[in-house]
C-alpha cells in the first residue's frame, strides 16, 4: 500500500501549514481535488528535485464521515481535548490539513497557492503557518527537537497503520496543536533549570540520566509505557514557527494509533499527580489542537474519475 511520502518525510529548512473548512455541498469535488493531491505534489517535485518537496493532505475527524461515508478508520476520533489545573490541551477542529515541506521557501509558496487553485471556492483556508528550520534543528527554546524519533525501517512502524486495519494500511492517525512560547519567562531561566524542564543537556542534547532526571522534565513525560507493557512511540514532524512577537512550535505527531498520542498528552498535562506533570507547559501553551486521518494514495486514487 503506498503511503503519502511526506508522512515519513525527514527535516526540510522550509514547511507550510495549510488548515482548511469545507463548504457544504462540494463533495464530490473536493473527494477529486484529495484524490488529484499526490499527483500535483509529484509534478512540482520533479520539476523543483533540488527542494526535496513533499507533502501529505488530512481529512479532519469530524469532516471524515462526510467526505468518505462508506468506510472510516478504525480508531478515528476528535483531538482528547484536556484541562487539568492551568494545564490546557484546546479541539479545534479542522476539515483537511495540508503539510508542504520543502528546502525552498519560494516552492512551499507555490505549491501552497496551486493547492488553494486547485480547491477553488469549495474550501476556505482558516489558518496557515509557516514553520522553519531553527540553527542545528533546534526548537526556539533552545534544545534540539526530535531526538527520540524513530529512524529508518521504524519510521514506518510507528507512522504508519498496517494490518489491523487493511482498508487503511499505509494511512496515519495526525494530530496538530500550535504552541506559543512564553520566551521571555523561558530566557530567564539559567541554563541548568531549563535542562532540568527538558531533561537533556542542551548544548550536547545527550539526555540526563535517570537519577539526574526529573519527575517533572519533558522526557520523562513523554516517556509512556502503554497498558501491554510497550514504549509508546509516534513520528514527531513539528518545527518552530514565529515572528518577532510570537513565537512558538507547531507539533504535529503521526502515529498508527491515535491512542499513542492520547497517552503522550496525558501523560504531559497530568502526570502521575499535580506535582509531576510536564513543566513544559510552564512555558508553553497549546492554543490549538486537532485530530486527522492521512490515507494512503492507493485509498485516495480510487476516487479520481
Amino acid at each position: 500500500m503506498r503511503f503519502q511520502r511526506g508522512l515519513l518525510a525527514e527535516a526540510n529548512l522550509h514547511s507550510l501549514y495549510l488548515m482548511f473548512n469545507a463548504v457544504d455541498g462540494f463533495e464530490n469535488e473536493i473527494r477529486q481535488h484529495i484524490a488529484c493531491f499526490q499527483g500535483m505534489i509529484n509534478q512540482y517535485s520533479d520539476e523543483y528535485s533540488e527542494a526535496e518537496l513533499s507533502a501529505f493532505i488530512a481529512i479532519g475527524s469530524g469532516y471524515w464521515d462526510q467526505l468518505f461515508p462508506a468506510a472510516r478508520p478504525k480508531f478515528l476520533q476528535d483531538f482528547p481535548a484536556m484541562e487539568f489545573a492551568n494545564r490546557r490541551a484546546p479541539h479545534t477542529p479542522f476539515d483537511i490539513f495540508i503539510h508542504i515541506r520543502s528546502d525552498r521557501s519560494d516552492v512551499n509558496h507555490l505549491v501552497g497557492t496551486q493547492v488553494c487553485n486547485l480547491f477553488g471556492d469549495s474550501i476556505h483556508l482558516a489558518e496557515q503557518v509557516k514553520g522553519f528550520r531553527y540553527l542545528d534543528g533546534r526548537d526556539l527554546m533552545g534544545f534540539i527537537d526530535g531526538s527520540s524519533n524513530p529512524h529508518g525501517a521504524k519510521r514506518k512502524a510507528v507512522a504508519l497503520v498496517g494490518d489491523e486495519d487493511p482498508e487503511f494500511a499505509g494511512g496515519s492517525y495526525v494530530h496538530i496543536q500550535r504552541y506559543r512560547h512564553a520566551m521571555e519567562q523561558w530566557n530567564e531561566l539559567p541554563n541548568k533549570v531549563q535542562e532540568n524542564i527538558i531533561g537533556r543537556d542542551k548544548a550536547d542534547d545527550f539526555e540526563l540520566k535517570n537519577r539526574h532526571q526529573p519527575a517533572f522534565s519533558h522526557c520523562r513525560r513523554t516517556k509512556v509505557v502503554d497498558e501491554e507493557g510497550q514504549v509508546v512511540e509516534i513520528l514527531r514532524q513539528s518545527m518552530p514557527y514565529g515572528t518577532m512577537r510570537i513565537q512558538g512550535q507547531f507539533f504535529i505527531s503521526c502515529a498508527r494509533s491515535p491512542r499513542l498520542f492520547t497517552l503522550l498528552l496525558k501523560s504531559m498535562i497530568c502526570g502521575e499527580d499535580q506535582h509531576h506533570y510536564d513543566r513544559l507547559l510552564d512555558y508553553t501553551r497549546a492554543e490549538t489542537g486537532a485530530a486527522f486521518f492521512a490515507p494512503s494514495v492507493d485509498f485516495l486514487r480510487q476516487y479520481i474519475s
